[in-house]
């Protein structure tokens, strides 16, 4: 019987020290050593109770014999309270461990976690992780839940809005011929330790920095992070990594008449397309910039801008138009931007499914209803490919690195993760009434979270980490 319990002391400690892996750099450390202390001393009343329990199992206690019914209940009774002392023991050191090591971080603000990139996250020269397929994960997959993060706003949170089926959150891109790193929450925020990151666009590029926020904050200590609204910015502060993640509305990256943050003008719209004055102030210093830029130059084929005099207002053609704005920012991004210490990447356009009869011929709808993903090619006529070569024209240009995130291809695939009847519209959710109306409500233009814009951070956590890396 001693040998049992020898037996399983060893187990339990193994098990304990196993499930609290902690960096041995960090035992030393105030709150993860006291969680340990605890743990210890637990053990050791644990160790008296249950030998005390086998001695008193094993010793008469009257010259009487015990059936041997009775004498199984006496063994089993203490042993399984003692394993439930055990087990709630257990529960509360790992609740409590996450907390412990950021409150380790907080406390040392100059401690720093070495990052150490595994076989299975190096990136093969060849492997283009832009080209792939979508493959079925509901077991590694959503990397965060809609109901623990509390930072999405209404029009993406599809779950809590009503849709019927959560098979879109499911989904892991897996490119051609390798593997794209997981998305590791620690690594990303050590990365972006006593640095700002910033995404710059529209709603969409809104949904990408409210994924970022969402990926990450898993393992941020439960404390109020609020996001701060300073127009037309939104920050999101990691005191416990000095860092900051911001979104940035500017819908056409130069200057327009749509630039407020709240309040713009959807049907009017009358771009600058020679200058960034207003914005280069706030974009100036940031260390990650992430620019997009797209469906608001889409709403008809010409567009109200001026070149030159603010009083000189023609109609120029989209493409046109597009092209001179981006040479403009790209004469900004020359001028200003600092290639050793900071890094531009632009995503690509994010691809529309309005109308399905180019998935499903002869049928008349949309997004709405969607579950599964395209199989085999396709390009959507909503996304633009004269736009798409005039952006990899002008960035092959620059002198200045800037690295397209190629998000287009792998979206298009995605006709079943827009918010589709179950976002907002002018910032209300659809009633019942206008839901019966898909064809006229339907939202196949932003995306659910948690979703695809998911896999287009994990892209970019790749690329930095193979940055990190090499560097």
């Amino acid at each position: 019987m001693n040998d049992l319990f020898t037996l399983t002391y060893t187990y339990l400690n193994i098990y304990i020290f196993k499930a609290l892996d902690v960096p041995n750099s960090l035992y030393h450390h105030s709150p993860t050593s006291s969680c340990i202390q605890t743990m210890l001393k637990l053990q050791g009343i644990y160790f008296i109770l249950f030998y005390t329990m086998l001695n008193l199992n094993s010793t008469p206690t009257n010259m009487t014999t015990q059936p041997p019914q009775d004498r199984k209940i006496f063994f089993l009774f203490p042993l399984a309270l003692i394993s439930l002392f055990l087990l709630g023991t257990l529960r509360f050191l790992l609740d409590n461990l996450k907390n412990n090591q950021i409150q380790i971080l907080r406390q040392n603000k100059f401690l720093r976690v070495p990052i150490n990139v595994s076989e299975n996250e190096i990136i093969e020269e060849n492997c283009n992780v832009f080209e792939g397929k979508w493959v079925w994960d509901n077991v590694t997959y959503p990397l965060y839940k809609e109901e623990t993060c509390p930072y999405l706003v209404k029009q993406v949170t599809c779950q809590r809005n009503g849709r019927p089926d959560s098979f879109y959150q499911n989904w892991r891109w897996q490119p051609h011929g390798c593997n794209l790193p997981r998305f590791n929450p620690l690594k990303m925020l050590e990365m972006l330790r006593d640095k700002r990151i910033m995404f710059i666009g529209d709603s969409i590029q809104r949904g990408m920095f409210e994924s970022m926020v969402c990926l990450v904050h898993s393992v941020i200590a439960d404390v109020d992070h609020p996001i701060e609204r300073v127009p037309p910015r939104k920050i999101f502060r990691i005191e416990e990594f000095n860092a900051s993640i911001e979104y940035y509305w500017a819908p056409f990256m130069v200057e327009s008449i749509s630039d407020h943050a709240t309040n713009h003008t959807v049907m009017k719209r009358l771009v600058k397309l020679d200058s960034v004055e207003k914005h280069r102030k706030l974009w100036e210093g940031v260390d990650v910039l992430v620019f997009e830029s797209y469906v608001w130059w889409m709403h008809k084929p010409f567009i109200n801008a001026t070149y030159g005099s603010t009083e000189n207002v023609q109609e120029y053609n989209v493409t046109t138009a597009y092209k001179l704005a981006l040479e403009t920012w790209g004469r900004w991004i020359e001028s200003n931007i600092n290639p050793q210490r900071q890094k531009v990447f632009f995503a690509t356009m994010s691809p529309t499914h309005l109308w399905n009869w180019e998935w499903k011929g002869g049928i008349d709808g949309n997004c709405f209803n969607e579950t599964q993903p395209i199989e085999g090619p396709y390009w959507g006529t909503g996304s633009n490919l004269e736009i798409m070569a005039i952006l990899k024209d002008v960035i092959e240009k620059l002198e200045v690195d800037v690295r397209l995130l190629n998000i287009t291809q792998l979206s298009e695939y995605r006709k079943d993760g827009h918010t589709s009847v179950f976002g907002e519209r002018r910032g209300k959710l659809l009633t019942k009434e206008e839901r019966s109306e898909p064809k006229t409500y339907a939202d196949c233009i932003h995306w659910c979270l948690p979703g695809v814009p998911d896999t287009w951070n994990q892209l970019l956590y790749a690329i930095l980490l193979q940055d990190y890396r090499n560097h």
